[in-house]
């Protein structure tokens, strides 16, 4: 077989020290100036080196590599080609970017003398993420001259570090912009097979660059989780004797510090009123007591923010960002933690709709009375399903060997208001908060989690959020479904908008046709046009079917909703 080409040569290299230095899962779109990348990944993962994905829609392949890196915490790589191919990937550059989330971009280009000439698929792709990349280099096209394959793998090993996080910024995306010139590949030989040298030092430790703080326990203090805390916060509040006032998304959601109600009781000046200090972990976004809270006077605020240039900061009234906290020894105020919690529960009773079987009844010796305890299970089972109960449905299907996807909307708020403690995977992207992505995000967590886990993946989200991401249904011959549940609340458009004060002054039919959104698409046909299993649920006893169904493959659950 004769020597392969400049192209087909640097991308091998580059793609080989990646793998080395611990990159797993390579996502490819297909194109022609990128070929050479395309085909070496390929024949890569012939080799045993890696786990390749290939889609065809870059936006798709953008928030899959994404839902890879969530799930591993390693860097994966998606590679696309020129021109429009690489804008849209911006979606989820922005999303890896605000959540600290590895990825690395490999995008192919013309060499510089086809740039600025209007030569076909070609645009200003150097520096086109701006200050969304933790790194970004443009690369010229390999002439097969000098020693190619060496800078090709310092490149890999600068780019890798930048990802993970070795640097003030934190982990992140990283831009590698690669001119490739004709021939875009030539032939290539079997390859061997490389074995990672190990994960990178940042993935495995949780990089701190800001000191630490002593907090004592003299103020009345609450700790607050935000998405992506992770269950650190849960540990300070425990040894705080503080409420625990943690959103689903978080990584905290559970201890017996946990106060589900803490929009109502932030909102009551018995409890909210008598804050004296927060304590904030990660990114909170669900609700709007919380930044009312940290931006009022007599409020001492603590943000705790182990790395990264930008930190969740409302009012700009964080007296101390650090980088961990540590509690001072001293007794804990049973009154304070105690007050919060029981308040909590009560909220959460007053607004349960499940009630608790009566056992002796279904054991009576009077018929009637038996009869009224069948009647009653019965009810239930064939009550209509409204958002709470389908929250707490999905919450309660849902194990610690399975992982949770929420989308960015409505749904995910009904889930933080309703949902108890429990120690699952909970992911949602809450660094934009946009419903792009969710279903390709998803699908990378579950194709991550379940390469040796057990398991299922379970995404909870609007009918809008699905539509928008409608093309990550598509997995190509080939390519490996995991098992999936894809759980629609479907109430014809954006009920989100309706909780907007517009809502209330503006002519009907234009909200409804600009913000609602409403649609009717037939789901079911959707899900046969991809190969997916549908299922429908307008009951709570068809909804704890479909949701304990066996799962092989993608399953796509419609669950009607009032609007």
């Amino acid at each position: 077989m004769p020597e392969a080409g400049p192209a087909t040569t640097y991308s091998v290299a580059l793609l080989e020290e990646l793998v080395r230095l611990g990159v797993r899962d390579v996502v490819v779109c297909p194109g022609s100036r990128s070929q050479a990348l395309s085909l070496a990944a390929a024949a890569l993962e012939r080799a045993g080196s890696l786990r390749l994905h290939v889609r065809i829609d870059e936006r798709v392949a953008g928030f899959l590599a994404l839902g890879l890196a969530v799930e591993s915490g390693v860097p994966a790589a998606v590679i696309v080609t020129s021109g429009t191919a690489v804008a849209n990937l911006h979606p989820a550059v922005l999303e890896a970017h605000h959540s600290g989330v590895p990825l690395l971009l490999l995008t192919a280009d013309r060499p510089d003398e086809l740039r600025g000439i209007r030569s076909n698929q070609t645009t200003h792709q150097a520096g086109i993420f701006g200050v969304a990349v933790r790194f970004t280099r443009d690369v010229s096209a390999p002439t097969g001259s000098g020693d190619e394959r060496a800078a090709a793998r310092t490149l890999a090993g600068l780019a890798v570090d930048a990802a993970v996080g070795v640097g003030p910024a934190g982990p992140g995306p990283v831009h590698l912009n690669l001119a490739l010139r004709e021939p875009l590949s030539t032939p290539l030989a079997d390859l061997e097979r490389v074995e990672p040298a190990g994960t990178p030092a940042a993935v495995t430790a949780k990089k701190i660059t800001r000191p630490g703080i002593l907090l004592d326990r003299a103020k009345r203090t609450v700790v607050i989780a935000g998405h992506g805390s992770g269950p650190v916060a849960e540990a300070v509040a425990h040894a705080g004797g503080w409420p625990l006032l943690s959103e689903v998304s978080s990584g905290a959601r559970f201890g017996r510090n946990l106060v589900v109600a803490y929009r109502e009781l932030l909102s009551d000046p018995e409890f909210g009123g008598r804050v004296e200090r927060a304590v904030v972990y990660g990114h909170p976004t669900l609700s709007r007591q919380v930044p009312a809270l940290l931006a009022r006077e007599g409020v001492e605020v603590i943000v705790v923010a182990p790395t990264g240039d930008e930190v969740y900061n409302p009012g700009r009234r964080a007296a101390h960002i650090v980088g961990a906290v540590t509690v001072a020894d001293g007794s804990i105020d049973r009154a304070w933690i105690g007050s919060w919690v029981q308040a909590s529960r009560q909220i959460s009773e007053d607004k349960s709709v499940d009630v608790a079987p009566d056992l002796e009844a279904a054991h009576s010796s009077d018929p009637a009375t038996r009869l009224g305890y069948v009647k009653g299970e019965f009810d239930a089972i064939r009550a209509p399903i409204d958002r709470r109960m389908l929250a707490l449905a999905v919450w309660g299907a849902t194990w610690p060997h399975d992982r949770l996807v929420l989308g960015a909307s409505r749904l995910i708020r009904d889930v933080d208001a309703a949902v108890p403690g429990k120690k699952i995977h909970v992911h949602s992207n809450r660094g934009l908060a946009g419903i792009d992505g969710t279903v390709s995000t998803a699908l990378g967590i579950a194709l991550a989690s379940q390469v040796e886990g057990a398991g299922i993946t379970r995404v909870l989200l609007g009918d809008l959020t699905l539509l928008h991401d409608a093309g990550a249904l598509l997995g190509g011959e080939g390519e490996r479904m995991p098992r999936i549940q894809v759980i629609v609340g479907n109430d014809g458009g954006g009920t989100i908008f309706d909780g907007l004060e517009v809502a209330e002054s503006t002519e009907h039919a234009d909200f409804d046709r600009v913000l609602y959104t409403p649609q009717r698409v037939d789901l079911a046909a959707l899900a046969a046009a991809y190969g997916w299993t549908y299922l429908t649920a307008t009951t709570r006893g068809e909804l704890d079917q479909a949701l304990t169904t066996p799962v092989t493959s993608g399953v796509l659950i419609e669950v009607p909703l009032e609007r």
